[in-house]
């Protein structure tokens, strides 16, 4: 059997971002995907829907699976002619047992790959705000580690040797060993005014850090609260970091922040939020998914050409009419003369990518200020429109352009069905019954309902943050008075950006 092969690839520090072009390729196309703790599980997103995913994280006191194990499970895997992904946090060859696990492929006669990763020590200080090396205070830089092997008992570094190298001191997996480093580091000759810098779970959205020095760090840390996992950087550096937090300053850092989209939408308002600082917990309160009548899709192809407006009511509906649209034609002249409306200008945005020129865009986006655009403005007697919708269609546009005001000729495509999800065994949703959440935001009527529908699943631990609600405009907040859940905010415009601005707004209030 022809074997297969292991890529051994750092996952970097946390921030999916902040992985390389190679390791998203190889992740997008890999069978089998072995992935640690530091492994952020977002970048199981990437991978192909029937390929093996296997935890085998290790935290501190708590090893899932021996290291060995791992290394039988990835020759094992690759001896079946598969393609093995292993995924490690930060970089796999610093301080991540990378170098035993490529001796046991190599005894194995497996063919491998090594993918670099930006490794804890570089990404913390970035993030951080602190100059690693500076030509006046720092030109070495020492990676060290705390917590050499989990068999040991004791460390075998003499850290009083580093008291007196000077430069600066990344320590790695340090802090369960913090009161006997420092105290070794000052026996070699390192000052108690030292300045020391902590940051727990750089680059993600709950990132933590706190500052000292050598003599007042454990202190500091113990009143902070910060916890595992943590980098530990100590030098002069420290006090060179940038006045202005340019990543926990953020006006939403440190807010978590609940997305109720369905997953094929999340990701664009969830990218918004996450560029200003916030923690987002996406839960799908919602699915859509194509559906249609094959024979009714062929008729109106069939005489597409004769209307002269067509109507999308939402980014869903464009993305479905134009897959089938071009499984009929290979030509986009042949829609036609037609005009084009959009309800909003995420609809729009959908339809531009298609180059398309979208004619119409209410100022207000939703159905009935559509329809009175076009009936007061367009005039629509006797105009044969094509709305395109999803099965919860826009009953109310419909009925308005072909009441007695509008007199339009209307036809109706559904090509989507809206459905609510089970969320009660959801990851996602346990985390938010744990740990709650700042704001929960609704793009839609059906969201609220679905949630509503599930609140006995979503129960909140007495400890967790109860979040406020907010609405992406007056329809959803219609809704959501309708079924008794107070509204702290509505966007003044039914468009994400806007929806974002007025969630800081809101967050931001002392």
């Amino acid at each position: 059997m022809t074997s297969g092969k292991v890529y051994l690839i750092g996952a970097g520090p946390g921030d999916p971002g902040l992985v390389t072009v190679r390791a998203r390729e190889l992740i997008e196309r890999a069978d089998v995907i072995v992935y640690d703790y530091l492994a952020n599980p977002a970048l199981l997103d990437w991978a192909k829907a029937d390929a093996e995913k296997l935890y085998v994280g290790k935290q501190s006191g708590m090893h899932s699976i021996p290291q060995d194990e791992i290394e039988e499970l990835l020759v094992d895997r690759a001896r079946k002619g598969l393609q093995v992904v292993r995924l490690k946090g930060g970089d796999p060859f610093v301080f991540g047992r990378g170098g035993e696990e490529v001796s046991e492929l190599q005894i194995d006669k497996i063919p491998f790959e090594i993918v670099p990763g930006v490794t804890a020590a570089l990404a913390a200080a970035a993030y951080a705000g602190i100059p690693l090396s500076h030509r006046d205070f720092s030109s070495s830089i020492t990676f060290l580690t705390g917590h050499e092997n989990p068999d040991k008992q004791t460390l075998s570094i003499d850290f009083s040797k580093y008291g007196k190298i000077g430069g600066t001191l990344c320590l790695y997996m340090g802090l369960g060993q913090l009161p006997r480093i420092l105290k070794e580091l000052k026996a070699g000759g390192l000052s108690g005014q030292m300045p020391v810098g902590i940051i727990q779970w750089a680059t993600l959205s709950r990132q933590k850090s706190v500052y000292g020095t050598v003599d007042s760090i454990l202190g500091d840390l113990e009143r902070s609260g910060i916890g595992t996992p943590a980098m530990i950087i100590i030098g002069e550096v420290v006090a060179q970091r940038t006045k202005t937090e340019w990543f926990e300053g953020r006006p939403l850092f440190g807010k978590r922040i609940v997305v109720t989209r369905a997953r094929e939408q999340a990701g664009q308002l969830s990218q918004l939020l996450s560029a200003q600082g916030a923690e987002v917990i996406e839960l799908p309160f919602i699915s859509v998914q194509q559906h249609f009548d094959e024979k009714l899709v062929s008729e109106v192809f069939a005489g597409i050409a004769v209307y002269e407006w067509i109507i999308f009511t939402s980014a869903n509906g464009v993305k479905h009419f134009f897959d089938l649209f071009y499984k009929a034609y290979d030509d986009i002249r042949c829609l036609g003369p037609m005009r084009i409306a959009a309800v909003g200008a995420a609809t729009a945005r959908e339809i531009h990518k298609h180059k398309l020129k979208v004619d119409l865009i209410p100022r207000k986006a939703n159905a009935d200020a559509l329809a009175e655009e076009l009936i007061q403005n367009e005039g629509v007697e006797s105009v044969q429109i094509l709305v395109v919708t999803g099965n919860q269609n826009r009953e109310s546009l419909v009925q308005r352009l072909e009441s007695d005001e509008g007199r339009a000729i209307v036809d109706t495509l559904p090509l989507y069905k809206t459905s609510k999800t089970n969320l009660s065994q959801h990851p996602a949703a346990e985390r938010f019954r744990q740990e709650g959440a700042d704001a929960v935001l609704f793009t839609s009527a059906s969201t609220v309902k679905s949630f509503v529908d599930q609140h006995a699943a979503l129960v909140l631990a007495s400890d967790a943050r109860r979040p406020v609600f907010g609405s992406i405009g007056p329809l959803t907040t219609k809704t959501l008075q309708e079924l008794k859940l107070p509204v702290a905010f509505e966007s003044t415009e039914a468009s994400l950006d806007h929806f974002v601005v007025e969630t800081i707004a809101y967050l931001a209030k002392p």
